[in-house]
């Protein structure tokens, strides 16, 4: 047994001992190798299934890096451009900035979150996204024309370009996608990412039930099991997170590219240290490290009280570790996913690890990041 897992299976086990968490996949490349991969704890509590390494999660936001590897793929083959209007492929996506104007969105800013769009769990209760509503793409089966439609509805919170809000705007780019492709998110993702990478198990859709992990919520004294129309707390004075279990399998539902795909942990490392790595079979170096790098000039990101986190084409980049407690070195790639999972590029190190877990909040913002990371890197 190496080193790094010795520390990361005592790290593990002591959040399943502590009941934090219920199970998990952890995955950890170092120069293009494989240094880590196991499985802990329970893929379903209750009915007394372990956890296995093939375990499928749903991803949440972790579908991000994945439809934004496929989106830079598209731009190299020339179906839009950076600067492309998102009215070019959808003509009715016109939501109104506050001032009253409607302002020219483009792929720049639904890759950047600068667009003004905005989710239902940053904002209060009586805001648009709540009251219309606008699905955030984890629960519920609203169609993709019905949710655009809403998003216009509701409009901007603020013009193009002139702030950072975490938002569905990886949604509409996904229906770009598919227009510009003139097939459905799935397909444009299939051919550009997830076949290419040979990521078997990454799907807007689960077909093998019995290896799909049970989602629970943490609390005391021990995580509870998440259904459908779980209403998660996140952050205080806004909605909460609503989350539901059924929508995997429901082929009605709108294939939001922010958050409603399936996947393994392996394909999911295998996937982000192929970026980290120059792009492998999918996209340039130039390419990745555009992904990698500040997209967003001098606006930082409102999850990073310190600000030191700006943001990149599918994850946010890390300025100055030290300021902000982190053990990634400057430069740092970096994204998570409500379900309970998050994901860490360190390029000087050549490092990818990957932690999907079935217990939110503690494997995407709890103590579990960053005592992996520790496990890693003092290794």
């Amino acid at each position: 047994m190496t080193n790094i897992t010795q520390r990361i299976d005592a790290t593990v086990q002591s959040a399943i001992n502590e009941k934090r968490l219920v199970g998990a996949v952890i995955a950890v490349m170092q120069d293009g190798q494989l240094a880590h991969f196991k499985a802990y704890g329970q893929a379903d509590r209750e009915a007394g299934r372990a956890m296995q390494e093939d375990a499928i999660f749903r991803l949440a936001s972790i579908s991000k890096p994945i439809v934004t590897a496929a989106a830079m793929a598209m731009i190299e083959k020339g179906k839009f451009a950076l600067d492309t209007p998102v009215t070019d492929f959808l003509p009715d996506f016109k939501p109104k900035s506050p001032d009253g104007s409607t302002p020219v969105i483009t792929i720049r800013h639904l890759l950047t979150h600068t667009a003004g769009l905005s989710y239902d769990f940053l904002q209060p209760l009586d805001g648009p996204y709540n009251t219309i509503p606008v699905s955030a793409g984890i629960a519920g089966n609203v169609t993709m024309e019905e949710n655009l439609a809403r998003m216009v509805q509701a409009g901007l919170t603020f013009p193009p370009g002139a702030a950072w809000l975490y938002s569905v705007s990886i949604d509409v780019l996904g229906a770009v996608m598919a227009k510009a492709e003139g097939t459905d998110v799935e397909g444009a993702v299939q051919k550009y990412v997830c076949g290419p990478m040979q990521m078997t198990d990454t799907s807007f859709f689960v077909t093998d039930a019995a290896r799909l992990a049970q989602p629970y919520s943490n609390a005391a004294p021990e995580p509870v099991r998440i259904g459908d129309d779980f209403k998660q707390p996140f952050v205080p004075g806004c909605g909460p997170i609503n989350l539901g279990v059924s929508r995997a399998f429901d082929r009605t539902a709108f294939q939001g590219g922010g958050g409603c795909m399936n996947g393994k942990a392996m394909d999911i490392v295998r996937m982000l240290d192929a970026i980290r790595a120059g792009g492998g079979p999918i996209l340039s170096e130039a390419s990745t490290k555009q992904m990698m790098s500040n997209q967003v000039g001098p606006l930082r990101i409102l999850f990073d009280p310190t600000g030191n986190t700006a943001f990149g084409f599918g994850g946010s980049i890390l300025l100055d570790p030290a300021a902000s407690g982190s053990r990634l070195s400057p430069g740092s790639w970096q994204w998570g996913g409500v379900w309970g999972h998050s994901w860490f590029v360190d390029p000087t190190r050549k490092t990818t690890i990957v932690n999907l877990t079935n217990t939110t909040l503690e494997g995407m913002a709890g103590q579990l990041p960053g005592d992996i990371q520790k496990a890693v890197f003092d290794a």
